[in-house]
């Protein structure tokens, strides 16, 4: 197994030799660049501990996951999404009927989210003079977490399905509420959607976006961060991420798909927000502004 690492590259080999004969030369191992997104960075804490990508590629590879690969010829022919196909129910259902999956899907959302978040807190400046933040989707409440530490006087409302929210961790300020967000989502000054609209078909995204319109202010906006998708895609690691997750979604999510700004726009424009602006990126994706 060392040897296989070391042959992509994730770990690094060198000989060590007591004499010069071939029976003392030891192999010896350790770490290469890309390990560091595998081990623990202390820099981020998650629930006491280090952040890293090693539990985003536990789930990834978790058989739950990998018996939809299967169907996705079948889905792609006759319909439907490949998950489905597999388990009888989408994928955001589906944790709440399996502990284990469940503790695996929130251990991999924890890690990268507080990667990202703790750096689009850096370069995004639009939290400043927000009184309310509602996070539709948030998990744990991680980001909530980290936005009202940087912003104290801000009150966040972490918003998921009941099952997740039983799990939430406690953080200063932020009140947990569990729901469905196409039935209704919290009134806010704004509303946080990282990584959400990307898991769902266009019509359920302009379903959740009227929601979020309705909840929000006159001068209120929707923060949304997703990957976007050029017009013709280039060789780049990071576009080659996006495609790869725009594979992933089409196999696992329910009509998930990743979006050009063209596509963002239109969605924007029919839930009835004015339109959009493109803020920043961080971490392969974008922060954008849905504004009323």
């Amino acid at each position: 197994m060392l040897q296989l690492l070391a042959s992509y590259s994730v770990l690094t080999c060198s000989v060590a030799e007591a004499d010069a004969s071939i029976s003392s030369q030891r192999r010896v191992y350790g770490l290469a660049p890309v390990a560091k997104y595998f081990v623990q960075n202390k820099t981020y804490a998650a629930g006491g501990g280090g952040v890293s990508l090693g539990p985003l590629l536990a789930l990834l590879q978790d058989k739950v996951f990998i018996d939809s690969w299967y169907q996705l010829e079948d889905a792609v022919r006759e319909g439907g999404v490949p998950f489905d196909r597999v388990h009888g129910v989408h994928a955001f259902e589906y944790p709440a009927r399996d502990p284990r999956f469940n503790e695996v899907f929130n251990k991999a959302m924890i890690n990268p989210t507080t990667i990202a978040i703790n750096r689009i807190v850096q370069r995004y400046k639009g939290f400043e003079h927000l009184k309310t933040l509602v996070d539709v989707g948030g998990g744990l409440g991680v980001t909530l977490g980290v936005i009202t530490a940087k912003y104290p006087s801000l009150k966040g409302i972490n918003f998921d399905l009941p099952h997740v929210i039983q799990h939430a961790l406690v953080y200063p300020g932020v009140e947990h509420v569990g729901g469905d967000m196409f039935e209704s989502v919290p009134q806010g000054d704004a509303i946080f959607l990282r990584s959400i609209l990307h898991d769902w078909d266009d019509g359920r995204c302009l379903k959740l976006l009227k929601n979020c319109f309705k909840a929000l202010p006159k001068d209120g906006k929707v923060i949304v961060v997703d990957a976007i998708v050029p017009v013709v895609p280039d060789t780049s690691a990071c576009i080659k991420a996006i495609c790869q997750s725009d594979l992933f979604m089409m196999a696992q999510n329910p009509g998930g798909k990743e979006r050009s700004e063209a596509e963002f726009l239109d969605l924007a424009t029919a839930a009835g927000f004015r339109g959009i602006r493109v803020e920043c990126f961080v971490c392969n994706a974008w922060v954008m502004e849905f504004y009323k």
